[in-house]
């Protein structure tokens, strides 16, 4: 059985009972399988870090990621279908005249959708919005 680690980062530990993953205690503790183990020992020499500081930060990263790609998938819950095409469109690089002619809409609605999506997603840029949506398969919307 691989390392195990126990991880007592105070901050770490509080975001886990934030969420309610964490009981009471002082520490997380859990069993890697020998490949894990061994990936997260070469990371944690690269680094020249203590390996429970290495799991710390990754665990907390996946959490962070989880916990965004949630939140984008409620607000793209809350897109209409207009603006979910729009989105799909400025993910897939098209320009708003572009999507305004494939969509047989004026440029400035297609600015309008653009505004509101954006909004729902607190984001300031396309470029922001298709960072976000980043690891979406949009593909079907070219069809």
């Amino acid at each position: 059985m691989g390392f195990a680690c126990e991880v007592a980062v105070s901050l770490f530990d509080d975001l886990l009972r934030w969420l309610g993953f964490l009981p009471r205690s002082d520490a997380l503790r859990f069993q890697l399988d020998q490949p894990y183990d061994e990936l997260l020992q070469i990371l944690a020499e690269a680094e020249q870090r203590p390996v429970e500081d290495v799991a710390a930060d990754l665990l907390i990263g996946a959490l962070n990621e989880r916990h965004l790609a949630e939140l984008n998938l409620a607000r793209w819950r809350t897109l209409s279908p207009r603006e979910q095409q729009v989105a799909a469109l400025i993910c897939l690089n098209y320009t708003n005249r572009e999507i305004a002619v494939r969509l047989r809409l004026s440029p400035e609605t297609v600015k309008t959708h653009a505004r509101n999506l954006l909004n729902k997603f607190h984001l300031r840029s396309r470029s922001q919005l298709r960072q976000a949506l980043a690891e979406w398969d949009f593909s079907a919307w070219e069809a």
